[in-house]
């Protein structure tokens, strides 16, 4: 990488794309420019889960559908079972 041997602040420049800004981190240390940029504190600790566990008593028979029916789809059966839920609440408020 690129090494910085001037005293100088050295500024990033503005990138007119994606692919541009690519091309000058693959040549640039950032390090270099680590004055621009001001520490962020971020505080998560009122961030709920965006899910939450239900238990539901299902008989057998219908959960080994569910799995018949999520395995045709390649997806988790727990997966098909939250979208079939979510478009019935969804007609129901309709």
């Amino acid at each position: 990488m690129k090494q910085s041997t001037s005293k100088r602040p050295v500024h990033t420049p503005k990138f007119h794309s994606e692919d541009e800004e690519r091309k000058f981190w693959a040549t640039h240390d950032f390090t270099d420019y680590l004055h621009q940029f001001k520490p962020v504190t971020l505080d998560m600790s009122g961030l709920k889960p965006s899910t939450v566990p239900v238990t539901v008593r299902l008989p057998v028979a219908l959960v080994d559908d569910l799995k018949r029916l999520a395995n045709k789809r390649d997806i988790p059966y727990q997966s098909l079972m939250k979208v079939y839920l979510s478009e019935r609440v969804k007609t129901e408020f309709a």
